[in-house]
């Protein structure tokens, strides 16, 4: 091989050497710059930093929500109170309630009467964007016995009407069942 054919293989392989490098490169900074800027997005949607005002709540601030309960003849009431910021709304078919076999409840009755509107995500759904929305229920137990300390999730969800639909809640709590009389 001479020393020109040597040359040119080298500047070649050079070449392809550098080619390869910048390659690298350009895919690490924009990787880099993805990822800063994903960052920076999910920063601004909830304000991690003090010095900017968020654009969405935290969730225990944009819907405050309580149980209390009372014993009747029937079982024992069961009330949710929703405390719903304005901008906000809650979901009515996501409301649920989940609780040991044996422990029964009616349908939910609610104080308001829900609106309807097209959801990004669910489309056409009932949705409560009242300030205060309270939804009760009666739970009984199926022998009619009293129970204590009867372990029941309250299911719910709520969006911002902004555009940020907040993760399904999830609010566990202990309630003693009233004995059924006839």
């Amino acid at each position: 091989m001479s020393i020109q054919q040597s040359n040119k293989y080298f500047s070649k392989n050079l070449y392809k050497l550098v080619l390869t490098v910048a390659s690298i490169s350009l895919v690490t900074v924009l990787s880099m710059t993805s990822i800063s800027v994903q960052a920076a997005g999910l920063n601004d949607l909830f304000n991690n930093s003090s010095s900017a005002k968020s654009k969405f709540l935290p969730v225990d601030e944009a819907f405050q929500v309580v149980s209390n309960t009372k014993a009747t003849s029937k079982g024992t009431r069961l009330s949710i109170s929703f405390e719903i910021t304005p901008g906000h709304y809650v979901y009515k078919d996501k409301l649920t309630l989940s609780f040991p076999k044996g422990i029964s409840a009616t349908p939910f009755t609610f104080n308001q009467a829900p609106v309807s509107i097209n959801d990004p995500t669910f489309g056409q759904v009932p949705v409560f964007t009242q300030r205060s929305v309270i939804a009760t229920t009666t739970l009984t137990t199926s022998n009619g016995k009293s129970a204590k300390n009867a372990p029941i999730i309250i299911g719910w969800q709520g969006c911002a009407t902004a555009g940020l639909c907040y993760p399904p809640e999830k609010v566990k709590t202990k309630i003693d069942i009233a004995a059924t009389r006839k």
